[in-house]
């Protein structure tokens, strides 16, 4: 008898902005971080860090290990960033995840 696979789809309805991964894949909102310091320095965006938190917003059918809302934590420089509907986004490997916060 073959095993069946199965789907693990981002829910209707989630705010996935009309986005669906596929494979190992994920789909992450962050935030940028500020611009100045609190003493009002400007950080140009070579100094800036990059984003290493985010929330999954949607899930490839093949991700395994995180799900859909979860708060992730990944590599600096990983991942794809694009941008949808003026709000920041990443599309990650579930590779390049490297945990999750537990609330």
């Amino acid at each position: 008898m073959a095993a069946t696979k199965e789907k693990k789809e981002t829910p209707a309805g989630s705010s996935a902005k009309g986005f669906r991964p596929l494979g190992d894949r994920v789909f992450v909102t962050y935030t940028e971080e500020l611009e100045r310091t609190a003493g009002g320095i400007y950080v140009p965006d070579s100094a800036r860090e990059k984003p290493q938190r985010g929330t999954i917003e949607a899930a490839g059918a093949d991700v395994e290990n995180v799900k859909v809302g979860d708060q992730v934590l990944f590599d600096k420089y990983s991942g794809t960033k694009i941008k949808i509907e003026n709000d920041d986004c990443l599309i990650l490997k579930e590779e390049d995840i490297l945990g999750v916060f537990e609330n």
